[in-house]
């Protein structure tokens, strides 16, 4: 009987422990399934961009990366011509967008950010800590500030690779 534990758990072990994940795994285009983000001084969790926010990430072959999220309930000016400054803010608010290179380690990719939808991204590094489950890529990152109030905390990204 303890043989057969033994050799119950040994499997669970092996089927538990997770793989290396290499580049390969990584390269290609990526959809958004959520995105959380936990203040570091309460461990409060808060959807920024709703429950059901829209996105895409890619990293290529070439080293490049790009990301952009867009809030559920962003709004949908009537008429570009006539969006007004408050319209503006709320949009500029209910996204998230950058491009870059990238290096990856098997277990952290390091976004070094070109291009960024507010600015404040420009010319970082972004460290990001990947797991691969399946077709789906968790991403964490180390304790940042908050897009809209600087508060630091870890965002959490669940993507979904598309086919």
């Amino acid at each position: 009987m303890k043989i057969l534990k033994l050799l119950i758990t040994l499997f669970l072990l092996t089927v538990v422990e997770a793989r290396a994940i290499g580049p390969e795994d990584i390269y290609g285009t990526w959809r958004l399934v959520s995105y959380t983000w936990t203040e570091a001084a309460t461990g409060k969790k808060e959807e920024p961009l709703g429950a059901k926010p829209s996105g895409v990430l890619g990293y290529s072959r070439d080293g490049r990366v790009y990301a952009v999220i867009v809030g559920e309930t962003r709004p949908k000016p009537a008429d570009l011509a006539k969006v007004t400054d408050q319209e503006r803010v709320d949009l500029f608010k209910t996204m998230v967008a950058y491009a870059g290179t990238f290096t990856f380690d098997g277990k952290v990719a390091v976004h070094h950010v070109d291009i960024s939808w507010n600015g404040t991204r420009t010319g970082t590094d972004l460290i990001r800590n990947l797991t691969l489950e399946g077709r789906r890529l968790a991403i964490t990152s180390n304790i940042q500030p908050n897009q809209n109030d600087g508060r630091p905390g870890v965002v959490s990204l669940i993507w979904e690779r598309i086919p």
